[in-house]
C-alpha cells in the first residue's frame, strides 16, 4: 500500500508541474551559461585574496579625483564607481593593484533579461513569481517520492547506488540518473523555494540595525586609509562591497559590506563604529542565489546545466514508464471469462515487464485451441472450470510483493478453489539484489501447502528477464502437460516517422526451395547495420512484414523463402528492376556484428542466412569466423555460393560446415553443433560470441544442446552467456 502510495504521489506530483518544470528547466538550461560567460570575461585579477583593502583604497585615491564606492562580484572582478580627474561619474571594473580602467559593465543580453524573465514569473508578474515557487517547491516533492521509489526498487538504503537491472533505456536512465542528480535537484529545488519565499515576504525580517560608538582617542586628520591597520588586516576577496565616507568630516566613515557581516569603520583612526552580523534569512538568501544561480561558479553553473537536462529527460522518461507501464498492464477484457476458461495466469509486476512474458503465454495456449484468462494477482478468485494455475510474479525491493499483487495473499487464505488446480509458479527477478525471486518463493511455499493444488513443475526462476529461460521453462512445462505450445519469438521495434525509399537493383528467380534473393539501393546515405530489420507493407493487406537485413556495400540483400499463398513474398518476387519501395528500417542494436572478439560463431538455417552473409563482408578486421549451415540439400545453397566463397578466399569466414537435410545423411544443423561442442564451449569461455538466425525450432535444438554442455562443463548457465552479450539470438 505504502509504495502505491509513493508512486501515485510521484506520477500525480509530475503530471500537476510538468508543464512549468519544462519551462523552468529550458530557461534555467539557458541561464546557466550566462555565469560562465561572465567568469571568463577579462576583468579578472590573480590572488584577490592577497590584495588588501587598504591597497586599493590608497591607489584609487591617487588615480581618480573621487571615490565612491568599491563592489566585489561573485567573480572576484572589483567594480568601482567614481569620479575621474576629469570629472566625469563612472562605474569601471578596476585593476586593485594599479587602479587601471578594465572596462565598463555591459547591459544585459536581450536573450538573458528575457528568459530571467520567463523563468521566474512567466510574465505574470506576482501570480507568475506564485506559480513558479510552487512548481519548485513540488520539484522538491518529487525528489523526495523519486528517492524513497529508488530505495525501495534497489532493497534498501545501503543498496541505493547497487547495479541497477536494465530493463529498457528510459526507466535505466531514470534511475540511475536520478541517483546522480538527486543531490543537485533537491538543492535546486529548495532554494528557488526559499527565493519566492524572500520574495513574498514570508520569512523573518531581520533589518540591520547599528549601534554608533565613538570613542574619545586622539584624531589624525592627516592619517591615510591605506595606513589603517584594519583595512590592511583585510583582503578583497572577504570584501562585498565598501561605500567610501560623503566628506572628510571625522564623523563621515567608511561603509564595510563583508560576507558575514557589515562594519562601520572611522575614516581617520580605523576604529570599528558599529559591528553587526548578518541574520542567518540574509546569508540564506545569498548562498540561495549562489546555489540556484551559479553566479561565481563555472563548475556549480555546468551542474545546473546538467540538472536541467536532467529534469527535461525525467519528465520525458517518466511519460515513456507511465505509457509502458499503463500499456502492459492493460488486460483484454472481451477476452474469455474466468469461469469459462481453463487455465488461469496470474500476474504480479511493478513495471509492467512481466506482463510480455505473461501474454506470450496466453497467445501461444490460445493458438493452441486453450480457454484462457489473465489478471492480476489481486484479482484472484474462484474458477468454475479452472484446470491449470499459472503464476508469474515478480518480486520488488526488499523481496516484497508488487503493488498489483499485495492483496494475493490474504485473498488466497480465504477463498478455497472450486475443484483441484494443477499450479506452476515462476518468479522473475535479478541476481544482483540479495532477495532473488523471493516473493515467487514465498508463493510457491504458500500454495503448496494449501490443499487443492497440485504442482505441475517446481518453481522456476527466471535472472533479468530472460526470454532463453522462459522458453525453456514453456518447453517443461508443455512437455509435462502434454500441451503443444510454441512461444513467438518478439522483438519490440521503434517504427520511423517514415519509410526510407529504396530500388531494386537485383532478384534471382526462386530456386528448388522456392527462395530468392532481392538487393535494394536506398536513395539516400543508409543508416542501418545486417541484423536490423527491414519492414516491408505490401499493397494488398497493409500489414508489416519484417526480414532480417544483410548490408552489402550500401546495399541491402534479402533472403526471402516465396510461399505459394504468401502475400509479401509474392509481392517482392514480383517486383521488377528499378521498382522503388518504401522500406521501414527497425533497428535490432541486439543482434549486431561483434566489434571486438576473439572469434564469432554463426549458426542458421534457411534463409536465416542473409544477415551473416553482411556480416562476413563487414568482417574487415578479419576475426576468426566459424560458420554453421543447415539447408535442405547441395542446390539450396547456390544462391549463396558467391557471397560464401568470396568471403572464405579474403579470410573474412574462417571455416563453413554445411548440414543437408534432405540429402543421404539426414543432417541437420544441431548435428553439427553436437560434434563441435569442445568449439562452442571454447567461445564462450574465451569471450568469443555466438549468434543463431533461423527458425524458432532450429533455434530450440540448438539451445538445447549447449546448454547441457554449458551446465556440465563450464557450470554456467546459457542465459547468463546471453545476458552478457555472448549469444544473440534473431530467430523466428
Amino acid at each position: 500500500m505504502t509504495l502505491s502510495i509513493w508512486r501515485y504521489s510521484h506520477l500525480l506530483l509530475a503530471l500537476i508541474s510538468s508543464l512549468f518544470l519544462i519551462l523552468a528547466s529550458v530557461t534555467g538550461l539557458i541561464l546557466s551559461f550566462e555565469p560562465i560567460q561572465k567568469a571568463v570575461l577579462p576583468y579578472g585579477t590573480h590572488d584577490i585574496e592577497k590584495i588588501s583593502l587598504a591597497q586599493t583604497i590608497d591607489v584609487l585615491n591617487s588615480t581618480y579625483d573621487e571615490v565612491l564606492s568599491i563592489e566585489v562580484d561573485e567573480n572576484d572582478f572589483v567594480l568601482a564607481s567614481l569620479v575621474t580627474n576629469k570629472g566625469n561619474n563612472e562605474t569601471i571594473y578596476i585593476d586593485p593593484l594599479t587602479g587601471g580602467n578594465l572596462g565598463s559593465p555591459k547591459p544585459e543580453s536581450a536573450i538573458y533579461s528575457f528568459t530571467r524573465t520567463l523563468h521566474r514569473s512567466l510574465f505574470l508578474k506576482g501570480l507568475g513569481r506564485a506559480f513558479v515557487g510552487i512548481a519548485s517547491l513540488l520539484l522538491c516533492l518529487i525528489a523526495f517520492t523519486g528517492l524513497l521509489l529508488i530505495i525501495k526498487r534497489q532493497g534498501g538504503v545501503l543498496r541505493l547506488f547497487s547495479k541497477v537491472q536494465k530493463e529498457y533505456f528510459e526507466m535505466y536512465y531514470h534511475v540511475v540518473f536520478g541517483r546522480w542528480t538527486l543531490i543537485p535537484i533537491i538543492i535546486v529545488s529548495v532554494t528557488g523555494v526559499y527565493l519566492s519565499a524572500e520574495k513574498f515576504n514570508l520569512l523573518p525580517l531581520n533589518r540591520l540595525k547599528h549601534q554608533i560608538s565613538i570613542s574619545e582617542t586622539k584624531i589624525d586628520l592627516d592619517k591615510k586609509p591605506a595606513d589603517l591597520a584594519l583595512l590592511k588586516q583585510l583582503n578583497l576577496h572577504e570584501v562585498r562591497f565598501v561605500n567610501f565616507p560623503f566628506s572628510e568630516d571625522p564623523e563621515d566613515y567608511f561603509e564595510i559590506s563583508l560576507k558575514d557581516k557589515e562594519l562601520y569603520v572611522h575614516q581617520y583612526t580605523g576604529e570599528i563604529l558599529s559591528e553587526v552580523y548578518y541574520p542567518f534569512s540574509f546569508l540564506a538568501k545569498q548562498w540561495s542565489l549562489v546555489l540556484h544561480t551559479g553566479q561565481g561558479s563555472i563548475i556549480w553553473s555546468i551542474v545546473l546545466f546538467i540538472v536541467s537536462i536532467s529534469i527535461l529527460f525525467f519528465i520525458y522518461s517518466g511519460f515513456i514508464m507511465w505509457r509502458k507501464r499503463v500499456n502492459n498492464t492493460k488486460i483484454d477484457t472481451a477476452a474469455t471469462h474466468k469461469d469459462e476458461s481453463t487455465h488461469i495466469i496470474l500476474v504480479a509486476s511493478e513495471t509492467g515487464s512481466t506482463f510480455n512474458f505473461a501474454k506470450q503465454l496466453k497467445k501461444a495456449l490460445i493458438n493452441a485451441g486453450e480457454t484462457v484468462y489473465m489478471a492480476h494477482m489481486n484479482e484472484y478468485t474462484t474458477y468454475n472450470k479452472a484446470e491449470h494455475l499459472i503464476i508469474l510474479a515478480a518480486t520488488y525491493g526488499h523481496g516484497e510483493s508488487t503493488s498489483n499483487a499485495r492483496k494475493f495473499k490474504s485473498k488466497f487464505e480465504t477463498i478455497s478453489p472450486l475443484n483441484e488446480l494443477k499450479y506452476s509458479v515462476v518468479g522473475f527477478g535479478s541476481k544482483q539484489y540479495p532477495n532473488y525471486c523471493a516473493y515467487a518463493i514465498e508463493i510457491d511455499h504458500l500454495i503448496s501447502k494449501k490443499d487443492g493444488f497440485e504442482e505441475t513443475l517446481p518453481i522456476h526462476k527466471i535472472n533479468n528477464q530472460n526470454s532463453i529461460d522462459f522458453h525453456r521453462w514453456t518447453k517443461k512445462w508443455s512437455e509435462k502437460t502434454g500441451l503443444q505450445i510454441q512461444l513467438e519469438n518478439t522483438i519490440i521495434k521503434k517504427k520511423p516517422s517514415k519509410p526510407s525509399i529504396f530500388k531494386v537493383v537485383e532478384k534471382t528467380s526462386p530456386n528448388g526451395d522456392n527462395t530468392f534473393l532481392l538487393k535494394l539501393r536506398p536513395e539516400k546515405k543508409p543508416s542501418f547495420k545486417s541484423g536490423d530489420l527491414a519492414g516491408i507493407i505490401p499493397d494488398k493487406d497493409g500489414i508489416e512484414r519484417s526480414y532480417s537485413i544483410a548490408r552489402i556495400k550500401d546495399d541491402i540483400l534479402l533472403s526471402i523463402k516465396k510461399h505459394d499463398l504468401g502475400v509479401c513474398s509474392n509481392y517482392l518476387n514480383e517486383l521488377k528492376i528499378h521498382t522503388k519501395i518504401p522500406v521501414y528500417i527497425n533497428k535490432n542494436e541486439k543482434f549486431h556484428f561483434p566489434q571486438i572478439s576473439p572469434v564469432v560463431i554463426l549458426i542458421a538455417n534457411g534463409t536465416g542466412l542473409a544477415p551473416f552473409l553482411g556480416m562476413l563482408h563487414e568482417n574487415k578486421k578479419h576475426i576468426p569466423i566459424h560458420l554453421f549451415l543447415g539447408v535442405r540439400n547441395k542446390k539450396s545453397i547456390e544462391i549463396y555460393k558467391d557471397e560464401l566463397d568470396n568471403a572464405l578466399k579474403s579470410n573474412k569466414l574462417t571455416q563453413l560446415h554445411v548440414a543437408y537435410s534432405r540429402e543421404n545423411s539426414n543432417n541437420y544443423v544441431q548435428d553439427l553443433i553436437k560434434e563441435n561442442l569442445t568449439l562452442v564451449l571454447d567461445t564462450f569461455s574465451t569471450g568469443g560470441h555466438v549468434m543463431v538466425c533461423g527458425s524458432i525450432q532450429m533455434q530450440n535444438a540448438v539451445l538445447d544442446i549447449i546448454e547441457k554442455s554449458t551446465q556440465t562443463s563450464l557450470d554456467r548457465p546459457l542465459s547468463e552467456f546471453e545476458e552478457n552479450g555472448q549469444l544473440k539470438l534473431d530467430c523466428y
